[in-house]
């Protein structure tokens, strides 16, 4: 299930709580959920995303077995906050920087394809309604698209290919030109349909948030 609405203490007390998480992040099995819940502390409280930034870029510098899985899945969750948040200015130059070095100390090392995935990223997240969802964040562990299955009257099911920054839009235009209907008159939109009812999807909203509020 999607996460729930929390509760939280102050700022000051959830940072530290966020700490103890990215340390436990390194010896994890299975890090998807852990990611997940420091995603959603940081879409309830913004301002603590310039801090897990910070600490991410902390923990990615000078690690001590460095494309070592502990190290990996900082990458990883540093991966999916770029494909959810952008941090301020200052922190974001930062981040820039650290990526470049990071590329230039370990060429085509899997750090340097994490980097250079992120820094594209970054140039074009523009903020999410909903944190990624477990099958989003296990794609973005691998650098990789979900794949969106939308079903056409008339027509076959047909699976589009979707990132974190793909808007309802263009998996509507994508879905006109693969079914020849650039010539027609009509207007097309996606919709989303639940038991209890079909409402249209806005042209730019993410589907990897719709996706996430059916998981």
């Amino acid at each position: 299930t999607a996460p729930g609405p929390r509760s939280y203490t102050t700022l000051r007390d959830e940072a530290v709580k966020l700490f103890n998480s990215l340390q436990q992040l390194e010896s994890e099995r299975d890090p998807v959920p852990l990611m997940q819940g420091v995603l959603q502390t940081c879409l309830d409280l913004p301002p603590l995303v310039d801090e897990i930034y910070c600490q991410l870029v902390k923990q990615t510098t000078e690690p001590p077995a460095p494309g070592g899985q502990g190290d990996l899945h900082y990458w990883q969750l540093l991966t999916c906050m770029s494909c959810t948040f952008l941090p301020s200015p200052p922190v974001l130059r930062f981040l820039r920087f650290h990526l470049d070095r990071t590329e230039s100390r370990f060429p085509a090392s899997e750090m340097a394809k994490y980097a250079c995935f992120i820094r594209e990223a970054l140039g074009k997240t523009k903020g999410r309604e909903c944190v990624p969802s477990l099958e989003e964040i296990l794609v973005l562990m691998q650098r990789q698209e979900m794949i969106c299955t939308v079903h056409c009257p008339g027509a076959p099911a047909c699976s589009v290919a979707i990132s974190s920054h793909t808007t309802a839009e263009e998996v509507a235009q994508e879905l006109v030109s693969r079914l020849g209907l650039s010539q027609s008159p009509n207007l097309f939109a996606l919709y989303e349909q639940s038991r209890r009812r079909e409402q249209p999807v806005g042209s730019a909203t993410l589907l990897a948030d719709v996706l996430t509020k059916f998981e």
